[in-house]
């Protein structure tokens, strides 16, 4: 099938299909004479499990990762269940992350008297160093820091073909 009826069949953009393929996430498509991407039933299953990987909030190295340990004949499911509970530690992170802006900006609109004078707290409040938020996306990057599992490497699915 060719990349559109790829892209219908995966949820996943045509452009971002070009783009997994240059980055190695997905193997480069066998081409038609005429130069057209081809893709197998094979490269459909990938895509599909990359698109239901990105709908749970997996990057695009954990992706990999997690299509390394797929593709690993001799992986063990605790490989895979560390990821996904260091994911869900990391989604728990963000979560409360966002829930401590959502109040900040809540007591903020709270403090706004949203009529016809100049003064706003909101924008008072966006003016003052070191917010809440800032600090909490200082605690975020700490937790990107912590190492992954699976092969940050893209390279040995570049070359693949079939699963």
């Amino acid at each position: 099938m060719n990349i559109g009826q790829a892209a219908k069949l995966s949820g996943i953009s045509a452009k971002m299909i070009r783009y997994y393929e240059q980055i190695g996430l997905i193997p480069k498509a066998i081409r038609s004479d005429a130069g057209y991407r081809h893709y197998s039933s094979s490269d459909i299953d990938s895509l599909h499990f990359i698109r239901r990987s990105r709908d749970l909030g997996f990057s695009v190295e954990q992706i990999s990762g997690l299509m390394n340990l797929w593709l690993d004949g001799e992986r063990t499911s605790s490989d895979v269940k560390t990821m996904a509970l260091t994911h869900i530690s990391e989604l728990r992170t963000r979560i409360a992350e966002l829930q401590a802006m959502a109040e900040t900006l809540e007591q903020l609109a709270r403090d706004c008297q949203g009529n016809n004078q100049p003064g706003c707290p909101i924008i008072a409040g966006l003016i003052e160093p070191k917010t809440l938020t800032e600090q909490q996306s200082q605690k975020r990057q700490r937790v990107q820091r912590t190492p992954r599992f699976g092969s940050s490497s893209l390279a040995p699915l570049r070359n693949r073909r079939s699963l």
